[in-house]
């Protein structure tokens, strides 16, 4: 790997001390006190130049940029891409410096650093859109979210050097509960975890074959990644509450390729569809028909890709990650319009089964319900963990295994005393009066397969972007 040093040599330290001593040393006269005397009036004392301070606790002339050189090997990553496309701006590998010392926000526009990446651009669909794009009223709006975007494009950045990452060691044979860790401690290195006001989106699903969302390993749980396993890899990030949610589908076996390509080409379609003023149904239909174009061919015997049609994209909401709207992937009467400003998770799940989930196995997702009313509670234990789940995730999902860490989730904002200890039959109360809310793993028929892509996307009023968007698919 080459490696060329961005250090800028205004802002290094100029040691001028041979200098300095030149100017201050006069020579005195040779009439005793009156020469010195004068000789002191006459030195000039001559500032050292200070460095510029660095920028969130990191000096930009400490970064070293250098050529990626890991192509990614998943099945349907986009040609092109690399594990470790994150050295190209400074970054280490495996990645470890916060993305903020890495790009600049609005809250730093003096800084020397290059602002945060932004997301693919498209053009919103409808002839009553066409005037948007060269729009100056428009624009001027935009720059009054630049703000709201800045954020949205950090927790992107942070989203996509995680997952290349991820992309690098997840293999057949690693335990699932070890690839979840792993990612999600990169997560919160680099988003800078601090309880609320940044951290991890949601806990990391990794659902695999006929189970289509919602399983994350409970501590305990020693599930291997099998070579013929097909599995959803679904993260999010957030800073301030602008949750970033994007997935993808790992594979190793070539034989599931139709349904790989299917759903991503699916989502896609989700996303060209998408746009302001544009009906729900009329994404939901662009989806069906490409995804339902595919099938599979598995151990001989044919199988048409489905949409599971109980399965929605949704809009995302600050702290709030199903803020009320949900994408169909299949065609439905629904002609609620999406509006300007709004964030949307277009994904799309795609299966060899029944194209219907229900909920089954053990429970690991949890979130606390966004609009809930004040509850008394009677149990004591209850009142503790609603304590700690209210300062430590809020209204953001949360999964058993956090609560089981010796921070409970957050260092921040609990340290190393968070670990929440005979727990269960408190979680189970504070689900049976409403306070909290459990997500079970969906599932489809046993012996079939699903896949998920997904991305998040901002309508803004010029353009959509897509922020998540990455090399990688």
């Amino acid at each position: 790997m080459s490696k060329e040093s961005t250090k800028d040599p205004k802002e290094e330290l100029v040691d001028d001390d041979d200098a300095d001593d030149d100017d201050e040393e006069e020579e005195a006269g040779d009439d005793g006190g009156a020469g010195d005397a004068s000789a002191a009036k006459k030195k000039k004392k001559k500032k050292k130049k200070k460095k510029k301070k660095a920028v969130n606790g990191s000096s930009t002339n400490n970064l070293v940029k250098g050529t990626p050189t890991n192509k990614a090997q998943g099945r349907f990553l986009n040609e092109g891409s690399f594990t470790d496309y994150y050295v190209a701006h400074g970054q280490t590998e495996p990645p470890t410096i916060p993305v903020s010392n890495l790009f600049k926000g609005e809250d730093t526009p003096s800084s020397p650093l290059p602002p945060f990446p932004t997301g693919e651009i498209q053009h919103h669909p409808l002839e009553s859109n066409s005037h948007r794009i060269s729009s100056e009223e428009l624009r001027h709006n935009e720059r009054l979210s630049a703000n709201l975007y800045s954020k949205l494009r950090h927790a992107s950045e942070v989203h996509r050097q995680v997952r290349h990452y991820a992309q690098s060691f997840i293999q057949p044979g690693i335990k699932l509960v070890d690839m979840c860790e792993r990612l999600e401690e990169c997560n919160r290195n680099l988003v800078q975890e601090k309880g609320l006001e940044r951290g991890i989106g949601f806990p990391t699903g990794c659902s695999i074959n006929h189970v289509a969302a919602h399983y994350t390993p409970n501590c305990g749980d020693n599930t291997v990644l099998q070579y013929d396993d097909v599995m959803k890899v679904d993260f999010g990030t957030q800073i301030d509450g602008r949750i970033i949610d994007c997935a993808w589908t790992v594979s190793f076996n070539p034989r599931y390729d139709p349904l790989l390509e299917a759903v991503k080409e699916a989502t896609n379609a989700g996303i060209r569809a998408a746009g302001i003023d544009v009906r729900l149904c009329d994404v939901g239909e662009s989806v069906q028909e490409v995804m339902e174009s595919y099938e599979v061919e598995l151990d001989g015997k044919t199988y048409p890709v489905k949409c599971i049609r109980n399965l929605n994209g949704h809009s995302i909401g600050p702290y709030q990650i199903h803020a009320g709207k949900s994408v169909p992937i299949v065609k439905t009467d629904d002609v609620t319009k999406m509006e300007e400003g709004e964030i949307f998770a277009i994904e799309t799940f795609g299966t060899t089964g029944r194209g219907y989930i229900v909920e089954d196995m053990e429970c690991s997702h949890y979130m606390k319900n966004f609009d809930c009313p004040h509850i008394p509670l009677r149990i004591p234990r209850s009142k503790k963990l609603l304590a700690h789940i209210n300062n430590t995730f809020g209204t953001l999902a949360f999964c058993r295994r956090w609560l089981e860490r010796d921070d409970g989730g957050s260092f921040t904002v609990n340290g190393a005393k968070g670990k929440q200890e005979k727990y269960m039959g408190a979680l189970k109360n504070l689900c049976d009066v409403g306070i909290i809310q459990p997500y079970p793993p969906l599932v489809d028929v046993k012996g079939s397969y699903t896949a998920q892509y997904e991305h998040t996307l901002i309508l803004r009023p010029t353009c959509k972007e897509i922020l998540s968007r990455g090399d990688d698919f």
